[in-house]
């Protein structure tokens, strides 16, 4: 079974969880994906399986596409096609349904994708830049300033702030827990935010750094409704004067 997933972006929401906790959470329609290609290391030199999600519009789909879908069994071409990355030879055949059967609640999981496009903006924006001074007679107020000197550096360094286009970068969202899972409708819900817009392709997948749940520690309130008694608070002693 592979730890990857296709997806596309609901929005967001807030659920309570199991300890009557609400959190924010990203909704996200996970799959089903349809397993295009399998290789394996005696014909492609490595292992890994290449699954498909949503499809493709006949006139925008391309002829090599089309029969690239249609070895698989697929009467229409996947929009979407990504490769996952084995380490052993993969069980799946070509054909096969990926779901979110996949992931169990409780999961870290990454989340990647592309963030909202934001234009040609400027360095205050697009890099935090302080700026100069807004009032006393101040005529600097959101530009660069300098990029350097005419002799010494005598260039403009490396990484140097400048106004440019913002946004539309892939990014991934590392270690989000995964609050519940709606098979039926193929949905995931994720804590907190992902990159990108409504609508925008995802890839899910299991977390790399984090390879166990984190802990959640219920809220006062349900400790309360489930009968537990606050803790008493320590009484402090008055102080004795010599």
């Amino acid at each position: 079974m592979i730890s990857s997933l296709l997806g596309k972006k609901i929005g967001m929401t807030q659920v309570y969880d199991a300890q009557n906790v609400l959190v924010p959470v990203s909704v996200v329609e996970a799959g089903p994906c349809s397993v295009v290609q399998v290789k394996t290391l005696e014909t492609d030199g490595y292992h890994a399986v290449q699954i498909g999600f949503a499809t493709k519009k006949p006139k925008n789909t391309a002829a090599g596409e089309l029969g690239h879908a249609q070895k698989a069994g697929l009467e229409v071409a996947p929009r979407v096609l990504s490769e996952v990355r084995l380490t052993v030879a993969p069980t799946l055949k070509v054909g096969d349904i990926v779901t979110v059967a996949t992931f169990t609640e409780g999961q870290l999981v990454d989340v990647s994708g592309t963030s909202k496009g934001k234009g040609f903006q400027g360095v205050v924006k697009r890099f935090r830049v302080a700026g100069g001074p807004a009032t006393h007679g101040s005529m600097f107020h959101r530009r660069i300033g300098s990029v350097g000197m005419r002799q010494t550096p005598g260039r403009v360094w490396k990484n140097q702030a400048m106004p440019g286009h913002m946004g539309t970068d892939s990014r991934t969202v590392q270690n989000l827990r995964v609050v519940k899972i709606i098979a039926d409708k193929n949905l995931i819900l994720v804590k907190g935010a992902i990159p990108g817009a409504n609508g925008d392709d995802v890839v899910v997948r299991s977390a790399i750094k984090g390879q166990r749940a984190l802990p959640v520690v219920a809220a006062p309130v349900a400790a309360a409704k489930a009968g537990a008694k606050p803790a008493a608070k320590p009484v402090a002693k008055p102080a004795v004067k010599k």
